[in-house]
């Protein structure tokens, strides 16, 4: 099983790269969108 997960890995590297900067992203608008009422 775990040289099925890293085979996954290999394979999807590049994908892997922009759905953890699309998450990134997504966190970071969350965090910023629940800042937003403090600042008024």
């Amino acid at each position: 099983m775990i040289k099925d997960l890293k085979d996954i890995v290999i394979r999807s590297g590049d994908t892997l790269v922009q759905d953890f900067a699309g998450a990134a992203a997504l966190v970071l608008m969350l965090v910023i969108g629940l800042h937003l009422p403090g600042l008024s």
